[in-house]
């Protein structure tokens, strides 16, 4: 598989990944928020039933007469009439009895039993019991009647005071609610509204800062419906959403390892490219070099074997010039070795042993003009010289330098055009404290695309890699190391089919 189809498949198995612990995380946190909003429902609903029987007990301890009309068990003068019915077998033979009496209505049950006790003077023990167990179960009845007319009317009674003075204390009411949250596992800080006549009038406020999620309960819903109190419950927003994250706090590594093993693939990925651009570079390196070397050492062996003829060893003019061709292209490989040496001084510590000294940029490019000029007039160009720099003194290693200005003008004469004549210009200024050196040609140009990669090692525009230009792209590569151990600067300014300007800075001494 290629590297495209691998990191294809990767991205897409980790976004996919992601995908799925995120999702999984949603789901955890609405289950668990769904979790809350239930426990605190639970809560405030235990909290309203705890106020009403808080409530009913305040009553039934306290004297409630009041509560209770005329003519009930308790209260009133008149007098009520009482029956007590029992049955007795005689002989197998049933019969019923029935005693009717009056009593006070407010009378002892004491009476009761000393009627009960002379009456069972006329009957047999078992008739006697049954009796008594039946007046008792009629006390009983009766009793229950009273305490719900009693609860009946202490009800109709609260429902009509206000709501702030059926609270005794709001500092309870926000226990009570603490407790109950608490033990529903919602222990979170809170603030409270009472709110009475269907949310019209507030009785209490204790307000929270950022609140956010709010829960009614109403309260005493027994009571007149018109009436309406309510309780609302706000749980300040960070504090909430610290209880709901906390609970999924355990997918947080998944997540971190996730994302380490994302950022790991894609340097890798990005290493895997550049390895592979790297390794096409190289091989574009071996085969230009190779197709460099070539050609004059074909050149020198063909010479070698002419110098071993006899008839040419006889010519001083064929041997001096078969020498001549020998010289030149070893020249020619020695300079080519020498550019493979220049660029390797950098690899191990990016540095190059200078030799730097002051001197005079002008003198020094005019030599290298009147050098390079006749190479250029033999193919019809011209150069022209333009020095506007006041200040001309440059504190440079001098070999290294003129190799830069070299390089450069020998980049223009690889890539002028066929259908002009080559016009290079050399022109010199100062410009903040610094030396500007720029040399430009009318060129074939330099796309943009190109002009970001022109200064990368082995790199070579790509019609420069056909073999009508020779060269390894280490020119400009050791142009831009050398101009930087200068302490100095350089750039490219391109169009196609225009020309191409090359403009260095350096600090002045």
């Amino acid at each position: 598989m290629t590297i495209s189809a691998v990191a294809t498949v990767m991205g897409v198995c980790f976004v996919a990944l992601l995908y799925m612990q995120v999702s999984y995380i949603n789901l955890l946190v609405n289950m668990r928020l769904g979790q809350f909003y239930d426990g605190a429902h639970r809560s405030l609903n235990h909290v309203a039933h705890k106020l009403e029987m808080d409530e009913v007990r305040k009553y039934l301890t306290e004297d409630n007469s009041g509560y209770i009309k005329k003519g009930s068990f308790v209260g009133g003068k008149s007098m009520v009439v009482r029956s007590y019915t029992t049955s007795t077998n005689n002989g197998g033979v049933v019969s019923t009895i029935t005693v009717n009496t009056a009593v006070p209505e407010n009378h002892h049950h004491l009476d009761e039993d000393f009627f009960i006790k002379d009456l069972s003077k006329a009957l047999t023990v078992e008739e006697a019991q049954r009796l008594q167990h039946d007046v008792l179960k009629m006390r009983a009845k009766y009793q229950r009647d009273v305490l719900d007319e009693v609860i009946f009317h202490m009800l109709e009674s609260a429902g009509a005071k206000p709501l702030k003075s059926r609270i005794e204390n709001f500092e309870s009411l926000e226990g009570y609610i603490a407790d109950e949250l608490k033990s529903n596992g919602c222990d979170l800080p809170f603030g409270i509204r009472l709110l009475d006549h269907n949310g019209r009038d507030t009785v209490y406020s204790s307000v929270v800062e950022e609140c956010g999620k709010v829960i009614e309960q109403p309260l005493f819903e027994n009571d007149n419906a018109v009436r309406g109190a309510m309780l609302e419950v706000c749980f300040p927003k960070s504090a909430l959403n610290k209880f709901i994250y906390a609970s999924v706090k355990f997918m947080t590594p998944s997540l971190l390892f996730t994302l380490v093993m994302l950022i790991t693939f894609v340097i890798t990925l990005y290493m895997a490219v550049r390895h592979k651009k790297i390794t096409k570079m190289k091989n574009d390196f071996i085969n230009n070099m190779t197709h460099e070397f070539k050609t004059p050492i074909s050149t020198i062996s063909l010479a070698a074997q002419m110098l071993q003829d006899q008839s040419v060893a006889k010519s001083p003019e064929m041997f001096g010039k078969l020498s001549g061709v020998i010289a030149s292209e070893t020249k020619r490989l020695r300079f080519q070795v020498d550019k493979v040496l220049q660029m390797s001084m950098f690899d191990d510590k990016n540095t190059a042993s200078l030799k730097m000294k002051e001197l005079d940029a002008h003198e020094l490019l005019l030599g290298i003009i009147n050098t390079f000029a006749v190479k250029v007039e033999q193919n019809g160009g011209a150069i022209t010289s333009k020095f506007e720099a006041g200040d001309p003194f440059i504190y440079v290693d001098e070999m290294h330098f003129t190799n830069v200005v070299f390089n450069l003008m020998d980049n223009a004469m690889k890539y002028k055009r066929h259908d002009v004549p080559l016009s290079l210009e050399v022109c010199t200024k100062n410009t903040g404290g610094n030396f500007v050196l720029s040399i430009k040609d009318n060129g074939i140009g330099i796309s943009k695309d190109n002009l970001k990669r022109i200064f990368d090692k082995f790199y070579r525009v790509h019609t420069g890699n056909v073999h009508d230009v020779k060269g390894f792209g280490l020119g400009l590569a050791y142009v831009k190391q050398m101009v930087k151990a200068h302490r100095g600067s350089i750039r490219a300014e391109s169009e196609l089919g225009v020309g191409t300007t090359f403009i260095i800075v350096l600090p002045l001494k």
